[in-house]
C-alpha cells in the first residue's frame, strides 16, 4: 500500500498497483424494508445537537462543554417523479400527502463501495422516520418534475455486514491510529443498541483517547 508521506493518504494499492479509494454515490442502496427507492437525485443526513459552553465569573474562557440536548436527526431527499410514483410511494409508503402518515417508517443505506461480499457492507439505519415536508416543482422551462422530501427521525445507527459489528471495525484503508470506542457505552450507541452514550454511568471519569 503507497500512502502520502505528510497525509498518509492512500495513492495507489498493493505494490503499487492502481486502485480507486474515493466512495462514490453509485455504491449507495437507500431502502425501505425490502424495496429500493429509485430515482433518486440527491439524499441528505443531518445529525445535530447543541452543545453548551460553561462559563464561569472570574475567568476569561470556556472552563468546559457538554452536550445541551439530544441529537435530532433530520434529512431531505430530491427524487425525479418516475415508475408514476409520487416520492412518498417511493418510500413505499401507500399515501401521496404528508398529513396521511399515521406511523413512522425506516430507511436503510446501504455502502457497498468497501466489496462484493455482503460482510463488509456498511449500513446505516435510520428509524422512525417522519415526513415533514413534501413539495414538488412545475416548471416550463424544464417538464421533468422533481419532488423534495424533508424528515425527522428519531435515531440513527450503523452496522457492519450481518454481525451487526460497530463502525470503527470498518475504518481500515489508511495506516492511521483510530482509536477504538472508549467504552461499550460508545460502541453499543454506534451500532443501535443504546439512543444515546451520556445516560450510562462514569461520564465524569471518562478520559479522550485522543
Amino acid at each position: 500500500m503507497c500512502a502520502a508521506l505528510n497525509t498518509l493518504s492512500s495513492v495507489a494499492g498493493p505494490n503499487g498497483a492502481n486502485k480507486t479509494f474515493t466512495s462514490v454515490t453509485t455504491n449507495i442502496i437507500i431502502k425501505v424494508g425490502n424495496n429500493p427507492v429509485g430515482a433518486i437525485k440527491s439524499m441528505s443526513v443531518k445529525e445535530n445537537r447543541r452543545i453548551a459552553m460553561i462559563d464561569e465569573v472570574g475567568t476569561d474562557g470556556h472552563i468546559d462543554s457538554v452536550p445541551q440536548k439530544s441529537t435530532d436527526i433530520t434529512g431531505s431527499c430530491s427524487r425525479t417523479r418516475f415508475d408514476n410514483l409520487r416520492i412518498a410511494a417511493a418510500f413505499s409508503r401507500p399515501y401521496i400527502h404528508t398529513a396521511a402518515q399515521r406511523v413512522p417508517f425506516d430507511i436503510d443505506i446501504i455502502d457497498a463501495f468497501a466489496g462484493s461480499d455482503p460482510s463488509t457492507w456498511l449500513t446505516t439505519k435510520i428509524k422512525n422516520v417522519w415526513i415533514s415536508s413534501i413539495s414538488v416543482d412545475y416548471r416550463n422551462d424544464d417538464f421533468v418534475i422533481v419532488e423534495s422530501m424533508d424528515w425527522e427521525a428519531e435515531t440513527i445507527y450503523s452496522i457492519l455486514g450481518a454481525n451487526s459489528n460497530a463502525v470503527p471495525a470498518a475504518a481500515g484503508g489508511r495506516n492511521l491510529q483510530i482509536p477504538q470506542p472508549s467504552n461499550v457505552f460508545e460502541l453499543s450507541t454506534d451500532r443501535g443498541g443504546r439512543r444515546g452514550a451520556l445516560d450510562a454511568f462514569g461520564l465524569l471519569q471518562e478520559i479522550s483517547l485522543i
